[in-house]
């Protein structure tokens, strides 16, 4: 039985460095969209844009070479929905407009969000911005980004010599 050698990293560290980030990118996203005082309209706004009245989870994951972006969107028309690349990032913004309200007297309730929503996924560098393809289907927008070409990781053996003598070993 052959033995599986440990490398120097410890245990549940990601090979893939933008997994980590990815993955981190989602969880403070998670707590600022769950914890009440990052509610206040002043913390959700981003680099001059209004606030964001609601904030869509989305999903990010590699897939047959591309970093793919899922975000659920129900309600948001095509038209409604803006997708940029800059400043390495993959910026998703748009609007659910509110439909028309129904009143009575007896009942009022409403639980979905309405309102401007931006969501920003950074991207790896060295990706191609130029061959970005989104679609929207069934109040989901998916885009997807090429990887970069990852460098093969290459093993070399190490001649491990004797130190130079130097001058006052030799006396």
């Amino acid at each position: 039985m052959t033995e599986k050698k440990q490398g120097l990293a410890p245990a549940g560290v990601f090979p893939d460095p933008f997994a980590a980030l990815r993955k981190m990118t989602s969880e403070l996203d998670r707590v600022f969209d769950d914890w009440p005082s990052f509610g206040w309209p002043s913390l959700r706004s981003v680099a001059g844009r209004p606030p964001a009245a609601w904030s869509p989870k989305i999903d990010v994951f590699e897939k047959n070479g591309r970093l793919v972006t899922k975000i659920d969107l129900p309600g948001v028309k095509k038209e409604d929905v803006s997708v940029e690349v800059a400043d390495g990032q993959l910026a998703l913004s748009g609007e659910r407009k509110h439909e028309a309200e129904e009143k009575t007297d007896d009942f009022y309730r409403t639980e979905r969000e309405y309102g401007s929503f931006y969501r920003r996924v950074p991207l790896p560098d060295g990706v191609n911005v130029d061959d970005v393809k989104a679609t929207f289907a069934d109040g989901v927008l998916e885009v997807s980004v090429p990887m970069p070409a990852r460098a093969e990781a290459r093993a070399r053996k190490v001649q491990i010599e004797e130190p130079a003598k130097t001058a006052r070993n030799a006396a």
